[in-house]
């Protein structure tokens, strides 16, 4: 069976920018709106279905929590779900906002 990975913030970043993977918070919403990694998907029980419709499989997938522990089951569940390349980044968002800019707000 196929198994998640993990990634660095470093290595999230870089391949965020070059447009090459889909970053997926799975944090709470106040939390989400309070600061997330620049276009970053809400991804809660009830988004799942609608991220699931709207995505390629074939995209690799980035699973952001708080401090990356919670990602690492959320990834494997993706895998299960069919998705071919999922990572769940080290160190979560607190990770991220310590290191790069991130956004506010509304989605």
């Amino acid at each position: 069976m196929q198994e998640f990975q993990h990634i660095s913030i470093q290595d999230t970043k870089e391949r965020l920018e070059k447009g090459e993977i889909k970053v997926v918070d799975i944090r709470d919403d106040q939390s989400y709106e309070t600061g997330r990694i620049p276009g970053a998907f809400h991804l809660t029980n009830g988004s799942l279905v609608n991220f699931m419709q709207e995505n390629d499989f074939e995209v690799p997938v980035v699973v952001c929590c708080y401090h990356g522990i919670s990602s690492q089951q959320a990834a494997q569940y993706l895998i299960h779900q069919g998705f071919d390349e999922v990572y769940s980044m080290d160190g979560g968002f607190e990770a991220w906002r310590n290191n790069y800019p991130f956004e506010q707000g509304g989605e």
